[in-house]
């Protein structure tokens, strides 16, 4: 039976939970009655495994929490620290409708009836809780039951080895036992090598006999399509396929793409008629005037923009912005291959707008933060887009420029790529596409050397660390260390017990003076670098030694390492000790996050709501605060900016905590960034009544323990990223003093009140332009005399008035000028001038067009004298320019360079 469709968001819970059996009998019905559409697909999914006491999570970010992802690419990625045991699960069951990107497919999107960059992942997980005995029976009869789909037309798969699986399918479930096929490594998931591991169990549908042979998957993958696939994880392998043991708990995890379910329930043939997709293509194909269908051009390139179409709306609504790293870089080359897909069909109308259009529309209601970002996301992409165009309009033409220069047969250089790429801008994959399009090949190895010798010099003595290995490392040296208990918002100082010491990798029962240490407490008030906030800085004392520690750090999730130096005795794991934090240290990190907040609220109210922050680091010197925004801020912006928030420090208000659910947090509007990791139970600072945010740094009490705050400096980080930096307290007073000392001293030096430095400079700065103004007119003037008497002494060469004249002093571009207007003062003459400065001889020479003509060419005169100076020049014929280090030879070179013109003009 179908249920009524529900918002994804937050679901209702049923007031009654569903009766745990298994599913007896086939209950589904011969033929779908009507098709589901994607809201009603997503309530029938939820509400099944709510009835079953499964604990509805919304979907997580697409910027995963995990450090070793770029993006959140499964259903299972926000649930992974449970399923690896390295945090304890707030629930035992869970069920999630996940946003998911994965670029791993991109050049094949389009060509297919069901790859995508962009999708949801309907799932069911269980933490140590149930295991194949439900959700085998479970997955049978939503499928069945609560999707209404046929099991005559349904096909199963189990791993070679999984007994346990098919007996349930076959004896539990009752479906045939010739409808169950094995599989070897298709059907067995794996994390890591090496990590947990399981057998997995897959759903089938069968389309038809009109989509190839009958047989089940086995036999034909394209007939018997995969509708869900069922994972357990039950093992541990120490390297690919090869178990070891079984985990301490088993769990499940299972996944089934909304697109590709809801081909089946909504009858058609691919994920682009779905309702989630067709509706996104039909705003390409009124956008490029084109129809789906036209040809096969057409429906590859109208899918590609269907789909990134999408993906773009969700990676910006979820705070990415076009860059050229990382997870930017993945958003600009999904933005970049749309537009180019409609560039192909001569479509001067922007395609972002209306693909976002049509996405939000398609989508808002599963996803109301789309339609709340509607505006910025859609401006966003279409300054990018702008840009692109730009680009794709240029480069294009320089790359059909390379590509008929190249040989029949040959790749276009790995050389001409990079200079595509690095001067004119042209990105290299678009360079791979279209010579991929056109069979043509492409160097890849020569670009990828030139762009690794490129990054190699920017990157100069920079030292990278792979954070995925260490935290590997971490935790396998700190296997037994729970999450350290945290004294620093009451405290500054407070005893604990040393759990362990690391050094250099590895984990040591002493540390002595003089070594670097890393030591973990069970409790600390010592604050461990996150949310912008740096660590703090301060002493570790035990009875026998003192580390005198400079920096704080999360190890691992929740476990503080204390980074520093033994600086008395020796400090060993079991030792009491006494913490200290320097307390003066963290009070000026404290003013500096707190006016980080006030900065953030100071900047949505001043700038507009649309701003986000995108990165901030908080030091007891100074804030830094990066956020969404795609123009810089006028100087009026900041003087409004620095004007509210002072105004709010001045009124004193409070500053208040709580620590509350993530969904009453969100109730109470308290901003949430995308990249900071949330659980259950969240920390929510309030200041006054017009900031409220998820915050787990220290604060001060008032807003008045800020002040003031000075904005320094504002400017471009990134592409559509900008970036604030503040002083407060001491610091920014003592900004603020300076600035008027140096007002003050301005002031006495001019004679004038500091109120009227101002108007003196402007004036001052007239004035002096006027009188440069003056200057350059009388130089101009002084020119021309000296011009009209070089003129005037020109000497006849075989009936050609000629000049060849020492100007000393003059640079190259005095000399030119003065040159072009003897020339112009002959009669169809010519001149050479020659000047020494700084040690170097200089060159000029200029020929009448009419001498030109006749065949002469002056660079022959200015080059003979140009070897003299030791240097060369150029071999224009008409207005030719040289020079050379043997400045103190300039007559002799202007001796070479008068027989020359003798020569040259006997000739003629």
């Amino acid at each position: 039976m179908r249920s009524t469709p529900a918002r994804v968001v937050c679901p209702a819970i049923p007031e009654r939970a569903r009766t745990e059996t298994r599913a007896g009998g086939h209950r589904g019905v011969a033929n779908l009655s009507a098709p589901m559409d994607s809201n009603e697909i997503r309530a029938t999914f939820l509400k099944f495994f709510a009835d079953l006491d499964h604990q509805v999570v919304p979907s997580a970010s697409l910027i995963p929490i995990d450090p070793t992802l770029l993006l959140t690419n499964a259903g299972m990625v926000p649930f992974k620290p449970y399923m690896l045991g390295e945090e304890t699960p707030p629930y035992r069951r869970a069920v999630s409708i996940q946003k998911c990107a994965r670029t791993i497919d991109i050049d094949i999107v389009g060509t297919t009836q069901r790859h995508l960059t962009f999708f949801e992942m309907l799932g069911n997980f269980s933490f140590g809780d149930y295991f194949k005995e439900k959700a085998i029976p479970w997955a049978y009869e939503l499928v069945t039951d609560g999707f209404g789909l046929d099991p005559d037309r349904l096909w199963y798969s189990v791993h070679n080895d999984d007994d346990e699986a098919a007996t349930i399918w076959i004896d539990d479930v009752g479906v045939a036992e010739d409808r169950v096929q094995r599989f070897d490594t298709d059907n067995f998931w794996q994390m890591g090598v090496p990590g947990p591991a399981g057998p997995s169990s897959e759903i089938f549908f069968d389309k038809g006999p009109e989509y190839g042979q009958d047989g089940g998957p086995a036999v034909d993958d394209e007939r018997f399509v995969e509708i869900w696939n069922l994972v357990f994880m039950q093992y541990v392998q120490d390297e690919p396929y090869n178990v070891v043991g079984d985990l301490p708990a088993k769990n499940i995890d299972t996944g089934a793409g909304l697109e590709r379910l809801s081909t089946v329930l909504q009858g058609v043939d691919s994920v682009f008629d779905t309702d989630l997709i067709r509706p996104v293509m039909a705003a390409a194909e009124a956008s490029c005037g084109i129809s789906y269908s036209d040809a096969e051009r057409s429906d590859v390139s109208l899918r590609i923009m269907a789909d990134h179409g999408r993906a773009v709306t969700f990676l910006i609504a979820d705070g990415v912005v076009p860059s050229n790293e990382g997870r930017g870089y993945v958003l600009r080359r999904l933005l970049r291959r749309s537009v180019r897909h409609a560039f192909l069909y001569g479509t001067s109308e922007l395609i972002m707008p209306e693909l976002i259009r049509a996405t939000v529309d398609i989508m808002g209601e599963a996803y109301p933060d789309l339609e709340t970002r509607r505006d910025f996301i859609t401006q966003l992409a279409e300054r990018e887009e702008l840009l692109f165009r730009r680009t794709l309009a240029s480069g294009s033409r320089l790359l059909d420029q390379a590509l008929e220069e190249l040989d029949h047969g040959a790749a276009l250089s790995g050389p001409t790529a990079f200079k595509l790429h690095d001067t004119y801008g042209f990105p290299i994959d678009v360079t791979a596409e279209i010579l991929q399009e056109r069979g043509i090949g492409l160097d890849r190895s020569g670009f990828d050397d030139l762009m690794a010798e490129q990054r190699s010099r920017a990157r100069a003595a920079f030292k990278g660390s792979d954070e995925a290995a260490r935290q590997d490392l971490y935790v396998a040296l700190l296997g037994g260390i729970g999450p350290t208990e945290f004294l620093g918002y009451r405290e500054s100082a407070g005893t604990g017990l040393v759990l362990s010491l690391i050094q250099e990798g590895e984990a040591v029962e002493r540390a002595e003076e003089g070594q670097e240490v890393e030591v973990f407490l069970d409790r600390t008030p010592f604050y461990a670098e996150s949310g912008g906030q740096v660590g703090d800085s301060g002493r570790i004392e035990t009875e026998t030694g003192t580390v005198a520690v400079r920096d704080t750090q999360h190890a691992l999730t929740g476990v503080h390492g204390h980074r520093g130096q033994v600086i008395a005795g020796y400090i060993q794991v079991g030792q009491d000790a006494s913490a200290a934090i320097d307390p003066m240290r963290r009070e000026r990190i404290r003013k500096n996050h707190t006016g980080t907040h006030m900065l953030h609220w100071a900047l949505r109210t001043v700038v507009g709501d649309h701003v986000h922050q995108a990165g901030s680091l908080v030091e007891p010197e100074r804030l830094r605060f990066d956020f969404s925004h795609f123009e810089g801020l006028s100087q009026q912006q900041i003087s409004d900016l620095e004007q509210v928030i002072n105004e709010r420090i001045v009124e004193n208000d409070q500053i208040t905590t709580l620590e509350t659910t993530k969904e009453q947090a969100e109730k109470m509007g308290a901003l949430a960034f995308f990249g900071d990791k949330y659980g259950s139970e969240v920390r929510v600072v309030r200041v006054g009544d017009y900031s409220t945010e998820l915050c787990g740094g220290t604060h001060v009490r008032t807003t008045g323990q800020v002040g003031p705050l000075v904005v320094t400096t504002e400017g471009s980080v990134a592409a559509n990223t900008r970036r604030v930096e503040a002083l407060t307290g001491n610091a920014g007073f003592a900004y603020l003093a300076k600035a008027r000392r140096m007002v003050d001293d301005t002031a006495r030096y001019l004679q004038v009140r500091p109120e009227e430095v101002p108007d003196r400079i402007r004036a001052l700065a007239e004035r002096a332009d006027d009188l440069q103004a003056q200057l350059d007119a009388h130089a101009k003037r002084s020119q021309a005399e000296t011009a009209g008497q070089l003129a005037a002494g020109a000497v006849q060469v075989a009936g050609v008035p000629a000049v060849v004249a020492l100007r000393k002093g003059a640079d190259a571009v005095q000399l030119r000028a003065l040159a072009l207007q003897v020339r112009d003062r002959l009669d169809d003459g010519v001149v050479v001038l020659g000047s020494d400065q700084d040690g170097k001889g200089a060159l000029v020479g200029a020929a009448a067009r009419a001498l030109v003509n006749r065949g002469f060419s002056v660079a022959d005169a200015v080059l003979a004298g140009a070897q003299i100076l030791g240097g060369g020049g150029s071999r224009d014929p008409e207005l030719s320019q040289a020079g050379g280090p043997n400045g103190p030879a300039i007559e002799e070179a202007l001796d070479a360079a008068r027989k020359s013109l003798e020569k040259e003009l006997a000739a003629l």
